[in-house]
């Protein structure tokens, strides 16, 4: 296997040159997680890699019914989650998370007593209310003289979720609710924690292969050790090549991408579930996060940007390098999917480099 087939498997495991199922649920639970600070973007995310039928329409409806769960977890950042899988991966990755975030509460004073305190708070509020967002969350703890706002409010939010208490509700317009997990999954259920670390990899390496053991650590959150006992319950098959060890399950026919063209959106999995970026360079960054970014044949070839009107949106593609006839047909099938997702008529304009 070559660096070329590494990118060649990984399109075709994320669902990106083939196309996985309609139903958005089915195609988080897929991939165990899909990053989702960005709900648009990772809508779309979701969207580029299932059938020209499915719309952000679809993708709305699934968040809103529960069937797909927007919360924190593996890391500290929200993630799309599949409802039957939300109480085993927190089990798995929350103590991981709850690590990370401890600095913030000792420097903004969000200690376990309040944080307990206001959980309380939240169940007794929601309860009585299907949801709620996280201003109106912060009135019932100010009620309760635990007057909190910005960065703290969000922490003891999300400390909440981690312990599985709530995670999002039905969508606000473009704001987030939040509910009790309990009313949201009630039929969520756990595992033994070596099941649930197989699992885990399994979905990872059979969404994300080829990949390293530290793409995986970087991924899961896991420690370095109980990725490699997940590789080696599952029997992933290794191969070498320029002396880093790539890991995947199952076999990949592709030798090269094809000459397809994407249209990835910011925080898209297939450049940020990685931590060894040799088989596909991110490219350029702004402030650590790479733009939207066209893709052909598997690497970076320029960015994009959606300018939405009242009634149409403009599609702005700026390329690194001239694409070839078959490139720019398929930028244009490419066009014609994210009009069709967003229901909506699309214009494009591309300028491409020359030289």
């Amino acid at each position: 296997m070559t660096l070329t087939a590494v990118a060649a498997a990984r399109l075709v495991n994320q669902r990106i040159a083939a196309p996985g199922p309609r139903d958005p649920a089915s195609l988080v639970s897929w991939f165990g997680a899909v990053q989702a600070q960005d709900y648009g973007a990772a809508s779309w995310a979701l969207g580029l890699r299932m059938r020209d039928s499915v719309t952000a329409a679809a993708v709305e409806r699934a968040c809103d019914e529960g069937r797909i769960l927007r919360t924190h977890v593996m890391r500290p950042t929200w993630h799309f989650v599949a409802a039957a899988d939300i109480r085993w991966l927190l089990d798995l990755t929350a103590p991981h998370v709850h690590r990370k975030l401890n600095w913030g509460h000792t420097q903004l004073g969000t200690h376990l007593t309040l944080r307990t305190r206001a959980m309380a708070i939240i169940e007794r509020a929601l309860t009585d209310e299907p949801c709620l967002t996280r201003p109106e969350l912060a009135v019932h703890l100010a009620r309760a003289k635990i007057a909190l706002k910005g960065i703290a409010l969000a922490l003891v939010v999300i400390h909440a979720e981690l312990e599985g208490l709530i995670c999002n509700g039905p969508r606000r317009g473009n704001q987030t609710t939040y509910a009790l997990l309990a009313r949201r999954a009630p039929n969520a259920k756990t595992r033994p924690r070596e099941e649930a670390l197989a699992e885990l990899t399994t979905r990872y390496f059979r969404s994300h292969g080829p990949a390293t053991v530290r793409d995986f650590v970087w991924w899961s959150g896991l420690a370095t050790a109980d990725a490699k006992r997940g590789l080696q319950i599952v029997r992933a098959r290794r191969d070498t090549i320029d002396g880093r060890e790539y890991w995947t399950l199952g076999r990949s026919r592709a030798a090269e991408p094809p000459p397809d063209v994407h249209l990835l959106p910011v925080y898209d999995e297939y450049f940020v579930a990685y931590r060894d970026l040799e088989a596909v360079p991110r490219g350029a960054t702004r402030w650590g996060i790479l733009p939207q970014a066209l893709v052909a044949r598997g690497q970076v070839a320029g960015v994009w940007k959606a300018e939405r009107g009242r009634d149409r949106v403009t599609l702005r593609v700026d390329a690194t390098r001239r694409l070839s006839r078959d490139e720019r047909h398929a930028l244009d099938r490419a066009t014609d999917r994210y009009a069709r997702f967003h229901s909506l008529p699309v214009a494009l304009t591309l300028r491409a480099r020359t030289s």
